[in-house]
């Protein structure tokens, strides 16, 4: 008997642990998924902690999902991340600017993961790929709801889809409070705007499509770029004084990124062609973060920018 029942007991624990393993490596698949990037689909596993973000967008998603990059680049026209999410950041570390990365400092951090722009071509997708998986959203730049598919994919990629999910709820909430302060307070025939950034160089007129426009859309007014933005592109040409007439709206949504541009912007208010503005002459130029609104995108990017936007209507009377 006892010849006969050893090998059987020796099988019965061969087929447990075969079975532990299998449910272990179900476990694990589950935690397996599959992201779709511009360049094909990435399997990522379980939540990546080194992460390094290559785009202003992304850093954003990333932390508005509940992660805390180890890396970024700094936002335009500044030394570091922007001072909206500057706080949140932590001790990030700088890996670039938005038009070089330092490919060195990437590697010295170790990502287990690199969330980067739409815009990273393949060669610079091939070379950060080398380094650690690399998500490059297919998403098509400056429409109403870019921001919405890049935080879905980067909070995917992450494995913080919930939290994406409820960032990005907790934005579409803010628009319709928004939508609804901007209805009893702006005329509806008077909602015309603009967004400007003034560079030293002159006045930059900001694609419709742009992030923070398409936010100002999103709560009632009509931005209008005056067919001065090319197609794909963020903003015009520097514009002269000569020409700031055809930027008259009745809102003017006015940034500037850095020291340089609020210099430039105090010698142009002196100028007769800027105060003969609609938006001036009735007081509804409304001073805004360069930083938030002409460079950065994601869900607290958009939070920041309707808390501007309410402001000044709160500050409007009809």
């Amino acid at each position: 008997m006892t010849n006969f029942y050893r090998p059987l007991r020796h099988l019965m624990i061969m087929a447990a642990c075969i079975a532990v393993l299998l449910l272990a490596t179900r476990l694990a698949a589950a935690d397996l998924r599959s992201v779709e990037t511009k360049y094909g689909s990435l399997k990522v596993d379980g939540t990546p902690t080194r992460i390094v973000t290559l785009y202003e967008g992304a850093l954003d998603a990333a932390i508005a999902s509940g992660a805390q990059p180890v890396g970024a680049i700094i936002t335009r026209g500044g030394t570091s991340v922007a001072e909206y999410i500057l706080p949140l950041a932590g001790n990030i570390q700088i890996v670039g600017t938005p038009r070089e990365i330092n490919i060195e400092a990437v590697i010295a951090l170790q990502p287990e993961i690199i969330l980067a722009s739409a815009q990273t071509n393949r060669q610079q997708y091939e070379l950060l790929s080398a380094i650690a998986p690399t998500v490059v959203p297919d998403v098509t730049p400056y429409q109403r709801d870019s921001w919405i598919q890049e935080t879905r994919l980067f909070a995917r990629a992450l494995g913080r889809e919930a939290q994406g999910e409820a960032a990005i709820r907790k934005v579409q909430d803010r628009i319709e409070d928004v939508s609804k302060q901007v209805s009893a307070n702006v005329l509806k025939d008077q909602r015309d705007a603009s967004v400007v950034r003034w560079m030293p160089q002159g006045a930059l007129v900001m694609a419709s499509g742009i992030f923070s426009a398409t936010l100002v859309e999103s709560v009632g007014f009509e931005v209008n770029d005056s067919s001065l933005v090319q197609e794909g592109r963020p903003h015009s040409h520097p514009l002269s004084e000569e020409n700031l007439s055809m930027i008259d709206q009745n809102w003017l949504f006015l940034a500037t990124l850095n020291a340089d541009g609020q210099e430039a912007l105090k010698a142009a208010k002196r100028s007769p062609a800027f105060n003969r503005l609609q938006a001036v002459e009735d007081e509804q130029v409304v001073p805004v973060d360069g930083q938030t609104w002409t460079s950065a995108a994601g869900p607290l990017a958009a939070s920041e920018i309707l808390n501007t936007i309410e402001a000044a209507i709160g500050r409007h009377n009809l």
